[in-house]
């Protein structure tokens, strides 16, 4: 929650970095990288596949 300014509506888990990386979570990036790929998220190197075709910027 440090730098997501809409936690309730974009949950922390879904914040990744501008260039793909993963990034922080506070229970690490572990967790994190399996919520992702939980939800259907493909991620490899710590980073998301298809960058540009996943991202979503408002």
């Amino acid at each position: 929650m440090n730098r997501n300014p809409f936690p309730v509506v974009i949950p922390c888990h879904r914040v990744v970095k501008s260039d793909g990386k993963i990034g922080g979570y506070f229970y690490g990036e572990k967790v994190k990288t399996k919520m992702l790929s939980d939800e259907g998220i493909k991620i490899s190197d710590g980073k998301v596949k298809d960058w540009e075709k996943t991202v979503f910027r408002f």
